[in-house]
């Protein structure tokens, strides 16, 4: 089996190919002084960037993990994630409350995908 890595990071690689699936690491929004809407927006937006350079894009995603700082932030950010997927593209996901994300994060994901 073949894997490709793509865009290094001191400490992993954001996107892996491994057997025709495409593996995104938990991406955060740049501005955390924004709200979780915010955060949400600016965490797909990268995700649909790294998508495209893994060779997919976010109709063929197919797993999402998203960590929520408060669960009760959830439907805010389930707003803007219906919003970004077609409901006929949901992916399957779980939301999972945490105890703690870096300081100023909300919301984390991170993505599986078929590669297209």
């Amino acid at each position: 089996m073949t894997v490709k890595r793509h865009v290094q990071t001191p400490i992993m690689h954001r996107v892996v190919e491994a057997a025709g699936l495409i593996f995104i690491g938990g991406t955060t929004a740049d501005d955390k002084s924004a709200g979780i809407e915010g955060q949400t927006n600016q965490i797909l937006s990268k995700l649909e960037k790294l998508l495209q350079q893994g060779g997919s894009d976010k109709n063929h995603v197919v797993q999402a993990t998203i960590y929520l700082s408060d669960l009760s932030l959830k439907a805010e950010m389930n707003e803007v994630w219906t919003r970004w997927f077609a409901a006929d593209s949901l992916p399957a996901r779980a939301a999972v409350g945490v105890a703690e994300l870096a300081k100023g994060t909300l919301v984390e994901i991170t993505f599986i995908a078929a590669k297209v």
